[in-house]
C-alpha cells in the first residue's frame, strides 16, 4: 500500500506544486478550506497560478492571501464580493477572470472528475457568459456548450480521514471539496483528524481513498467567519 500521510504542508506539496499550474481549492467562502496547504503554497512561492474555487478567500485570509502575494494569475470563481484586493486587480486588468454560474462551475468540476469533456446548460444562454461559446437547441429550448475541468493539484478540506485517504466532510465543507477531490490530477487533502484504516464507517465516506494521492493533519486552523451575524438573544419571561 502507498504510504499517502505525510509529516506537513510543505512536505506534502513537495514535487507536485509548479508555477503555471491549475489548482483547484476546495470549500465554500471561507468554510472548509485547506488553510495550511494554501499557506504552504504562499511560503513556497508558486507563481503564474490559475485557481479555480467557489470565492477567492478575503483579502488576509483563504485564497486571499496568494493573491496578495502576486501568485494568482487567473481565477475561475462564481462569486468574488469579499475580496477588495481582487476588484482592484481585475479592473486595472492585472487578475484574469472566468466568471461562472454557480450550478455551472460544480458542475463543471464534477464532469471534469467523471471524465466528460463537455456538457449543454440553460444556465447563462444569451448572457455574457454564453459569449464565443457553441450553443444548441434541444426541445426548443437553446442551451451552452461548457467544457469539464481539470486541474493540475486539488487541495481539499476534510474532517476525518483514514490512513488510506477515504475522506468524511462535515456540514457545509462538504461543498466543492468532493467533487475538487475527483478531478485532481494529483489530490492532496487536509484533514482535521486521521484514523486507522477499518475505523471509518463505510456507509459515511464521501471521497473514496482512490482519489486522494497525500494527506496532511491540519494544525491551527482558525476557521474564519465572512460576516458574523448574531441576533440579540430574547429575555425569557
Amino acid at each position: 500500500m502507498r504510504h499517502k500521510v505525510y509529516p506537513d504542508a510543505k512536505s506534502a506539496l513537495e514535487g507536485v506544486l509548479a508555477d503555471g499550474m491549475m489548482i483547484m481549492a476546495g470549500g465554500f467562502g471561507l468554510c472548509g478550506i485547506p488553510e495550511n496547504l494554501i499557506a504552504a503554497i504562499r511560503d513556497l512561492g508558486a507563481k503564474n497560478l490559475t485557481c479555480v474555487s467557489n470565492n477567492c478567500g478575503v483579502d488576509d485570509f483563504g485564497l486571499g492571501i496568494l493573491l496578495a502575494n502576486g501568485q494568482i494569475k487567473k481565477m475561475l470563481s462564481s462569486y468574488v464580493g469579499e475580496n477588495k484586493l481582487f476588484e482592484k486587480l481585475y479592473l486595472a486588468g492585472e487578475l484574469e477572470l472566468e466568471f461562472n454560474p454557480q450550478g455551472t462551475l460544480a458542475e463543471r468540476i464534477r464532469a471534469g472528475g467523471a471524465g466528460i469533456p463537455g456538457f449543454y446548460t440553460k444556465t447563462g444562454y444569451g448572457t455574457i457568459i454564453a459569449e464565443g461559446k457553441p450553443t444548441r437547441e434541444f426541445n426548443g429550448e437553446h442551451y451552452v456548450l461548457e467544457t469539464g475541468l481539470v486541474a493540475d493539484l486539488s487541495i481539499i478540506k476534510a474532517w476525518k480521514a483514514d490512513k488510506e485517504g477515504n475522506l468524511v466532510y462535515r456540514k457545509t465543507a462538504r461543498n466543492f471539496n468532493p467533487m475538487m477531490a475527483t478531478a485532481g490530477k494529483v489530490t492532496i487533502a487536509e484533514v482535521e483528524e486521521l484514523v486507522e484504516i477499518g475505523e471509518l464507517d463505510a456507509d459515511t465516506i464521501h471521497t473514496p481513498g482512490i482519489y486522494v494521492d497525500r494527506i496532511v493533519v491540519s494544525t491551527g486552523a482558525e476557521k474564519r467567519i465572512e460576516k458574523v451575524t448574531t441576533r440579540k438573544r430574547e429575555e425569557v419571561k
